[in-house]
Formats: C-alpha cells, structure tokens, sequence
C-alpha cells in the first residue's frame, strides 16, 4: 500500500524469511561463515539457538542457500514428526521413493544411498527447524542415523535450529548422547539498540529505497523498545510505522508512528535493561569472598554493557577500584541473575585510600570507638579468620581472568574503527575454575595476551565471548583463523568478531 509513496520496489518488512534481506550487522554474517565452515570441514551436530523471531529460519535458508555443490541439503520444516515420519521425510529430501516400506527397508535404503554420496564427494546435512518441537523418540532416532558411518566418515551431518527450550530439553538426562554430540553452539542474540537504525535502513535501501532514513531516532530506538531487538517484531512495528506516516502523508516516521504501530500489534516498549536496574544494597552480613565476587559481577557486567552510546561504543572506561570494606553495593539483578557457579569467582581487590588511611589509625582509639563484639560475633570473626587461607586461595584463582578482562578494556578502547577478532565460543559456563583453566592452557601455548573477554547475554543467561587476537579488518582476521593453535582449530568454530559490535561500556 505504501510503497510508491516511499519509493520501493517490493515489500521489505515481511514476516516469512526472503534471503535477499538477509542482514549481515549484528554478527550475521560471521555466524553464517561460521556455520558454513562448520558444516563443509567438521564433525559433530551444530546446535542454533534463539528466541521466537530472532532469525534462525532466514539463517537456515541462507546457509542451504550458500552451501558449497558438495553438500547436499535436506530440510525438515516439521520436526512434530514420529519416528517412521522422519525416516520418510528424509527419504523424500533425498529423492528416495520409499512409501508404504518397513523401517528396516527405508533404514538400509538410506544407509546405501548415504555411502554413495560419501562415495562421490559429497555430504549430506540434516537441516531440522523448529527442533525444540521435535519428539524425543524422533531426537533418538536422529541420534542413531548420525551414527551411521562408512570407514572415519559420518555418512550424515545435523544443524538443529530451536528456541531456548531446546537446551532444555536436550538437558534432560535421557538426552545426554545426543547432547555429547553436539560440537558447535551457535546462539542468536537480539539486535543491540544502537544497530536497529542500521537494520531498518539496510532493508529500505534493499528495497530500492534510495532517500535518508525516513525513522528518526527516536522513531527508532521506541521499535527497538517495543520489539526488544527481535527481527520478527522490529519488522511487524516497521511495517506498521511505515503505513501510519503513509496514511499521514509524510515520508517521516516519527515516534507517534511507532506508537500507533505499537498499540496496534498490542505490544508494549520493553521494560528497562536488566544491566540499568536500580541497584540495590546488600546485605551487610555478606561474607567477604562473596562480597568481592558481587563486586565483580557488577563491575563485569555494568562497565561493559551499562550504556548503549555509540560513543562509549568506541572506548570503555576506566574499571574503578573494589572495595573490600564496607561490602559494595551491588545491581540485585546482576546477582540474581548471574549463574550460581559464578559467584565464586572473586578478584583480588585493590585497597581504596580511605581504606589504608582507617588502618593507620591508633588502635587505642579503634578500640574506644568500637564496641565490644558479642560472643556469637566473635564466634563468627574467628571462623572468618580461619577461613582467610581458603579464600586467599579462591582470589588467587581468579587473577588471569581479571588481566584479560582488564586487557579487554584496553584492547578495544585503543582499536580504530573497522577492527575485528576472531571469536573462539561464547559460554554461559563462567565457573572460575574452568575460565582459570582455559587461560592457564592459552598461556601454555604462548597465547595467554591473545585471548580477550567480553560479556555478553545468552538466551537470557549471563555468558561471556572469547576472543581471540587483533586485527586491522575482518579480511585479516579471517586469513588468521588458519593460524590458530591446532587445539583451537580442532575444539571450535572459529568466527570473525567485529569489535564494533562490542557492548558499550
């Protein structure tokens, strides 16, 4: 209805996947390179994640699409299929009449024809959408197909692309086999705020659109809001924005547009981030292990992701300094939100001056203004004093951790525009023990300054991004993936990380 009146050759803001809109920003593009190096060059089943609208299906058809000639696709749309109904679904993605066969007939018939594409080059890849909906019968059944192989060849691969509850369900322990089989793990995250207003004019201007960006800022950062950064969503509000200004006849879609578009699609703007929550005291009994782990997760997550200014974009600030007394006050959030493991992970502390100056102080005068402590206190002061050792030990473990994470900060307020890395996996594991394990393995290997932290959030969970090295542009960063230690090479999907897109601090 309006597209005339903006200019466009073809509707832009559809729900169903069109490749030709296929967007690239927001690390697109390097999951769907990952993905496809995955597929062609690996072993294992690929796992992709995400939230309803995220863009997993338009990923999906984009890899099928891109595929190099030797792999041959098979595409299952319905995974609420029984067992027989998968074994026939497959069988009609790879041209094999077998209707009205037993089970035995279609697996041996599958299994002959999968040796001979082995046998031509090729490799055939199961693409099953939507998988969170997959029977659990169905997933053992495809569990026992990726095991068929002729010789050191898997005769079949799998992508599994499923909301969050997938991993649930996959976290059940009758599910443990296939869940060990799993090598990749790819998760689709939002679209950040300061990249909605790159998303909406990229489809514009695929569209045949060729004027400034009809949505204003905060034409744009209200869908952003309203859509919390989900494909699906920002397209149904864009959409609707667009056809407001149309029926106004303007070409300028501001913030009563979107407004419109909201109350129409009975959406409401998202609630405040979960890293800007007001912060909120803790409780003053808190032990001081746990009280500088807090302090760690508010200072992680808050200096790296509290502001999404395209300015703070470019370079993060200064990490202030944790105080060990009085216990710091800390977003209840954060810590809410943060994995139970991690709250261990503590970070030796750097004493504040008005700390130093209070221990200088004659301790005359301490004991005159201080009150005696009741006997359960002193109970408590002495278990506290025997369990320094202990706790001596934990900070100590977790003291690379905090020189990449420093080093993180540095790295990327001193890289120009245009910079990139290679991202090795993100992992909602933050345990210390096995971060400080990693890190003690990179620095085996000489690599220990190349290997960079950024926090970032998963399916709603708390995770971190690892990075490796830096480089002028995402070319170089690709031809450097070669490079890597063998170990990385054979334990992940390397991808191209454009620092831009890293969290605003």
């Amino acid at each position: 209805m309006y597209l005339d009146h903006f200019g466009l050759n073809e509707p832009l803001f559809k729900i169903t996947p069109v490749t030709d809109f296929f967007f690239p920003g927001a690390n697109r593009a390097e999951i769907l390179d990952a993905l496809l190096y995955a597929i062609t060059d690996s072993e294992g089943i690929i796992k992709v994640t995400g939230e309803v609208g995220s863009g997993k299906t338009m990923l999906c058809r984009m890899l099928i699409e891109r595929a190099p000639e030797q792999i041959v696709t098979v595409y299952l749309a319905n995974p609420s299929l029984s067992r027989e109904e998968m074994l026939y679904a497959i069988a009609d993605g790879l041209n094999l009449d077998l209707e009205g066969q037993r089970v035995n007939i279609i697996l041996q018939t599958l299994q002959n024809h999968l040796e001979l594409k082995i046998s031509q080059g090729k490799r055939v890849v199961i693409f099953v959408d939507e998988a969170h909906a997959m029977p659990l019968e169905t997933m053992e059944e495809l569990r026992l197909l990726y095991n068929l192989q002729v010789g050191n060849h898997k005769l079949m691969h799998i992508v599994l692309f499923g909301q969050p509850e997938l991993n649930d369900k996959l976290s059940q322990p009758n599910m443990r086999q296939l869940k060990d089989r799993i090598i990749h793990h790819f998760s689709m995250l939002p679209l950040s705020q300061n990249i909605i207003e790159s998303y909406l004019l990229f489809r514009m201007r695929t569209a045949g659109y060729r004027g400034p960006t009809p949505f204003s800022n905060a034409a744009a950062a209200l869908i952003g809001k309203a859509s919390q950064g989900l494909m699906r969503r920002v397209n149904i509000l864009a959409d609707k924005s667009l056809l407001a200004a149309f029926v106004e006849d303007t070409h300028n879609v501001e913030v009563r547009h979107v407004q419109a578009a909201i109350r129409d699609s009975e959406l409401t703007p998202m609630t405040q981030a979960w890293w800007k929550r007001k912060s909120t005291a803790i409780a003053a009994a808190i032990t001081l292990a746990a009280a500088i782990s807090i302090a760690l997760a508010a200072w992680l997550y808050n200096d790296f992701l509290s502001d999404n200014s395209s300015t703070a974009q470019a370079k993060l600030a200064v990490t202030p300094a944790l105080a060990v007394t009085p216990p710091p006050a800390a977003p209840s959030a954060v810590v809410a939100a943060l994995p139970v493991e991690a709250t261990t992970a503590v970070v030796a502390p750097e004493v504040p001056a008005t700390v130093a100056t209070a221990s200088a102080v004659s301790p005359a005068v301490v004991a005159e203004a201080k009150p005696p402590l009741p006997p359960a206190a002193q109970q408590q002061s002495t278990d506290q004093k025997a369990a320094t050792p202990a706790k001596a030990a934990v900070v100590e473990q977790a003291i690379l951790f905090e020189q990449r994470l420093k080093a993180t900060q540095v790295m990327i307020a001193k890289s120009p525009a245009g910079s990139a890395s290679i991202q090795l996996y993100y992992t909602i594991d933050v345990r210390p023990m096995r971060i400080e394990g990693f890190l003690k393995r990179a620095d085996n290997l000489g690599k220990l300054n190349e290997i960079y932290f950024l926090p970032i959030k998963i399916n709603g969970k708390n995770g971190l991004r690892v990075l490796y090295g830096v480089y002028p542009n995402s070319k170089a960063a690709r031809s450097a993936i070669q490079q890597l230690p063998q170990r990385y090479l054979n334990a992940y999907a390397p991808a191209i990380y454009l620092l831009e897109d890293s969290p605003a601090t």
